[in-house]
Formats: structure tokens, sequence, C-alpha cells
């Protein structure tokens, strides 16, 4: 069965959006996008690399889709993490799209967002990446579909913006299952549920 891994950067406060560009994401009045940017180091850059390296799929939300489907085709092979990103297949969760973005690999999820997830999960493959997607990863957590929580803190306090976990979600008890700190202050933690 194939994993699915919600790999997110997060501020001290828990903060997810906008961490990559000043425009990437200004729902709600947000003025801090870009503020993860600052912290990236080689140690971060090796695990994502480590991290694509048992993934052969990405897990999008519409708004993630359409941000990184503008920026990433645009990016040869020698920008770290494109080839990747442009070849692997790309599963997208949308109520309003009705096809993927020209793409390569692109495929719109079809129905029920978590049985669509479940059916993922089921076929033969590797793990399953969702980057970004702050209300896709509220659908995968109320459904259980979570496997693993790569949560990467920097070491900042924002006050404003979309969280991760959000009011409502269900009560998961997690095990630490890894640990490494960034030459910049990261703390790059890796959480699995705990078995009951």
């Amino acid at each position: 069965m194939r994993r699915v891994i919600i790999n997110e950067q997060l501020s001290v406060d828990g903060v997810m959006q906008g961490p990559g560009q000043p425009d990437e994401d200004r729902s709600g009045g947000f003025e801090h996008g870009g503020w993860a940017m600052p912290y990236f180091d080689e140690i971060m850059g090796k695990a994502a690399g480590e991290g694509m390296g048992t993934a052969d799929g990405l897990l999008l939300g519409r708004k993630t889709y359409e941000i990184f489907a503008t920026y990433w085709p645009n990016q040869g092979d020698e920008v770290p993490f494109a080839g990747f990103l442009n070849s692997v297949p790309k599963y997208v969760a949308s109520r309003t799209l009705r096809e993927p973005l020209e793409w390569n690999n692109s495929h719109l999820l079809k129905g029920d967002v978590a049985d669509a997830v479940r059916s993922l999960k089921a076929e033969d493959g590797g793990d399953i990446m969702v980057l970004g997607s702050g209300d896709l990863a509220q659908t995968l957590m109320e459904n259980g579909l979570v496997d693993v929580y790569d949560i990467w803190v920097d070491p900042i306090v924002l006050g404003t913006g979309k969280r991760l976990f959000r009011e409502g979600i269900p009560k998961v008890e997690l095990e630490l299952v890894g640990s490494t700190m960034s030459s910049t202050g990261v703390a790059m933690l890796t959480y699995r549920p705990a078995k009951s």
C-alpha cells in the first residue's frame, strides 16, 4: 500500500501560507509571502531530495497545482527538483477544474476526494507527496488518510495566515520517527500516526 506524506514548512505559530514567493498566496490579505526561503540550506535540500526519492506521485489541491503549473514547467532540469516535479504523476483535487492544466502527467481526481485517495493508496507504487495544498490537507486529515507528516518548523512567528492544523480537525496522536536541524535553525520533524 502506498503512503500519503504531508510535507510542509510551517512557522513556529503553524502558518503554512505562501512560504516560497512574495506573491505566492496573498489571500486574506497575507503579506509575508516568501518567509521560508531565507532559511533554506544544503541540509534541507538534501532532505527534500531524499523525500522525493521515495515518491512517485504528487497529490495537490487546485490552488497549489495552479501555482506550480505556472512555474515548474518553465524550469530546466538544472533547477533543483524541477526534473522530479515535471515528470512525476500529479493528482489534482479540485471542485472547479474540469480538466487539468497543460502540465506533463497531470490527472484530475474524479468524484469524492477521500475515495479517490483511498484508491490511489491501494495501488502499487511509491509514496504520494502532498506539498502545500492546505484545504486538501484538511480533507486528508479528517479522513485519516495521512501516513506521514514531514513538518519543517522555521524559526519565525508570522502572527497571521493559513495554518496546517486548523480548528476542528480530529485528534490524532503522533509518534516522532525522525528529527534533524538545519544550519539555519529549521527543525525538520517526521511524525507518523501512533498505533493505538
